[in-house]
């Protein structure tokens, strides 16, 4: 009893451990020199001077003033005056109105501030209050396995800032860094909903093989249809910003298999949960039954984790489909533009990656939970 404790909590300690490390570690980019003389902070709009705002149909260009108090940081409780350039881009562009809480850019030189810039409304607030509930909610509904979960989240994030994304700016190999982060990130998540048992074994084994597929798959496709890694959003502005060395390309093609793990590890985790309840329930059930068990499950799954790739992948170009019929495109037209074929890969290759888990993971179910069985240890 005190192994089996000691499997199911080791992972949950493993992940503190790992979430306090990755929270103190830097990224190696805190000192970037386009921050350098300048400090972001919070500020309240007092007053707005809209007089330079040209205003044409739906586009506004000008500049907006706004004078400001600042609320924290160096030079908090002073007052300043920051400038609200418009370029025309209803996508970029904001309005700020009296009362408004700002994120703003104060360059400066020793106690002197020389321009403030606002950047944009100031949500850090809300978006801090949304996790909270969030988090609580979670905890509420599932408990301890809510708590897991919120960790999972937490060690998830900082893996992907603090070591997935820094290493693709230090130029290592995406692919092989996207591998290694996804197959460390699996046995977290795994570990944390199991313990390290031959459940997590199966689920593990089968998800990480699925991963191997996407990304094989990935990279062939992205060759096959010609795609250049710009056609990800702000990959050119970071080639601009002094990374022009990056192979974008390469990129793209991790971003596949790692945008598509977590529909992976789910699935994988559907399929050996199901075979194991089916032991339990049975337990001088044959290797070959719990497979075709854990097959028929993957086989109803999939069903609906497919779509749900789709939708998650189409969902951010509803605009783009609408101007495509509202232009008359022709479908022909459509399918062949980079960008939809560049989609069309992220939701094949990631449902093709599904396909291939639910076998994977049904027969892995299959072997080790029954073999687990007949040991008399499950």
């Amino acid at each position: 009893m005190k192994t089996k404790n000691l499997n199911y909590n080791l992972p949950l300690i493993i992940s503190i451990i790992l979430f306090i490390v990755l929270l103190i570690i830097p990224t190696g980019f805190e000192d970037a020199v386009t921050y350098k003389e300048t400090e972001k902070c919070k500020a309240q709009v007092i007053s707005v001077n809209n007089e330079k705002i040209i205003d044409t149909g739906l586009v506004r260009s000008g500049e907006q003033t706004c004078e400001i108090r600042i609320l924290n940081g160096k030079f908090e409780g002073r007052i300043a005056e920051g400038y609200n350039l418009l370029n025309g881009s209803l996508e970029n562009d904001k309005i700020f109105d009296v009362g408004d809480k700002a994120l703003v850019l104060v360059s400066y030189t020793g106690d002197d501030i020389i321009s403030v810039s606002m950047v944009d409304h100031y949500r850090i607030h809300f978006e801090a209050l949304l996790a909270g509930i969030f988090i609580v909610f979670l905890i509420l509904f599932a408990g301890k396995t809510g708590l897991r979960s919120v960790v999972s989240f937490a060690v998830t994030v900082l893996m992907i800032w603090k070591v997935l994304i820094p290493l693709c700016l230090k130029g290592y190999n995406p692919i092989i860094i996207g591998l290694l982060i996804t197959g460390i990130l699996t046995v977290i998540i795994i570990s944390l909903v199991y313990g390290f048992d031959r459940r997590f074994l199966s689920a593990f084994t089968g998800a990480f093989a699925g991963l191997i597929v996407t990304c094989i798959l990935g990279v062939i496709f992205t060759k096959l249809l010609k795609i250049h890694g710009a056609i990800m959003p702000y990959s050119e502005s970071l080639l601009y910003s002094g990374y022009s060395d990056l192979n974008l390309t390469m990129i793209f093609m991790a971003g596949i298999f790692v945008s598509s793990s977590g529909a992976i590890m789910d699935l994988s985790v559907d399929i050996t949960s199901a075979v194991h309840e089916v032991v339990l329930k049975k337990p001088d059930i044959s290797w070959k039954e719990a497979t075709i068990s854990g097959m028929n499950v993957g086989k109803a799954a999939m069903g609906t984790m497919t779509t749900t790739l789709l939708l998650a992948y189409s969902g951010g170009y509803i605009a783009l489909l609408m101007v495509f019929m509202a232009q008359g495109t022709p479908i022909y037209n459509i399918l062949n533009y980079k960008y939809v074929s560049a989609e069309i890969i992220d939701t094949i290759v990631g449902s093709f990656g599904l396909v291939s888990i639910a076998p994977l993971t049904a027969l892995t179910s299959g072997f080790f939970l029954t073999k687990e069985n007949k040991k008399s240890s499950i």
